[in-house]
Order: C-alpha cells, then structure tokens, then sequence
C-alpha cells in the first residue's frame, strides 16, 4: 500500500507522540502532531488530513469530545483513538460517538501501522453504485442512505461498510466473527459490543420501511431481511 497519507496524531504525552510521530514518518506516512483537543481541531481544519488518531485523555478538549465535534460536520474521515480505558462503557461510547477503531495503551507501533493502514485501505476501496434495501436507497461510495425520495441521510464509514455486508448477505446470516474481523480487526468483547451500537444505530436509519429488520441470530450473527 502507498503510505501517503496525512495523519493528524493527538496526544498529550510528548514523549509517546514524538515516538509515533517519528516511526509513522518513517513509514511514509505525513504526521501532523498536536498535543491537545483545541490543537488538533485547528489543525483539521487547516490541513484537512485523511485519518485522525486521538489520545481520549487531553487538555483543553478530549478526545471524544473532539471526535464529537468533528462527527457533526464530517461522517467519512476514519477515527482512531488511544486509551487507557479498557472499561466496555468507555469503549462502546467511543464506537457511538463515530469512532471507527481504537487501541489500548500500552501498543505496539506494528499493531498501530496495521490498523491505520486497514483504515485507510476501507476508505479507498472500490465501492458498488447505489442498491435498493426495501424503500431505501443505499450508496455505498457516497455513505448515503435515502427513504424514497426523501432527502439522503449521511452514514458513518463503519455503518455504511456493515450495511452493505448486511445488504451483500440479504436474508442470509453474517457471520458476526468474520465481519469482527474484517471492519474492527478483532472479533474480542469489546469490538463485538461497539457492533451491537452499530446494528442499533442502522435498523434505527431503516425504521421508515417495516418490512425491513435486522436479525439477531444469537451466538452467531446478524440477518437483514427485507
């Protein structure tokens, strides 16, 4: 993969930041490295980067505080977060508030470059045209979801990647541990709790057409029917 990519890196530990910093560089990647929330919001704005990696403990603002912000304006860049919380309240929340994948502290480099890369490489990948999922329209490139003709609706990265798995498995089980796999790199606790936020959040945007469901096959994964 071409590691181009300009990452904004949040994170109030001089010394962990200017490591990541450094080792990212090294890997072709542009770091821009603030060391708090104020910071990394001016930073977005100013350098629009393609991924933002946030320390959730910082000065000023925090970073699900910032990715919060950041969420009500713009649903596609791919968030990643560093925490010491290892609590699955904390880490659920940071799923709801539109992050896409995190890591606890401590972490290897190597694991950080797999998932920023894994990141990157969803965001990139060919998507289909729009499908039709009972009245809805859904456009996977776009991260659109439209009612009729009502106006579309913005979806999350992750949402949208889950919905078109769902769609591609049409009255047939998604294996939950695969789908794990492939969107959170992990099939643990909690990246299984963060997916049930997920499959709450998506049946919500598809309440308009009753006909529609999403099924839970407990003990083995998620059914969409329509």
């Amino acid at each position: 993969m071409d590691n181009l990519a300009k990452i904004l890196l949040a994170e109030d530990e001089p010394a962990l930041g200017q490591i990541v910093k450094e080792t990212l560089e090294l890997k072709g990647f542009k770091v821009l490295y603030c060391n708090n929330g104020e910071e990394a919001l001016q930073s977005y704005h100013n350098e629009q980067p393609e991924l933002l990696i946030l320390d959730v403990m910082m000065p000023k603002k925090d970073g699900f505080t910032l990715a919060k912000e950041i969420r009500s304006f713009d649903e596609h860049i791919p968030i990643l977060f560093l925490t010491a919380k290892s609590q699955p309240k904390d880490v659920v929340e940071g799923f709801s508030l539109g992050g896409n994948d995190y890591l606890k502290k401590p972490f290897s480099i190597e694991e950080l470059i797999a998932r920023i890369n894994n990141l990157l490489k969803q965001r990139n990948e060919p998507m289909a045209e729009e499908l039709a999922i009972g009245a809805y329209h859904f456009h996977l490139k776009k991260q659109t979801l439209r009612y009729q003709e009502e106006d579309p609706i913005s979806l999350t990265h992750r949402e949208a990647h889950l919905l078109f798995h769902l769609a591609n498995h049409r009255n047939k089980v998604l294996d939950r541990s695969i789908i794990l796999k492939k969107l959170w790199n992990d099939d643990d606790f909690f990246s299984a709790r963060s997916m049930d936020v997920f499959i709450s959040k998506l049946r919500k945007k598809l309440n308009k057409d009753e006909t529609i469901q999403i099924i839970n096959v407990r003990g083995y994964g998620y059914k969409l029917v329509f």
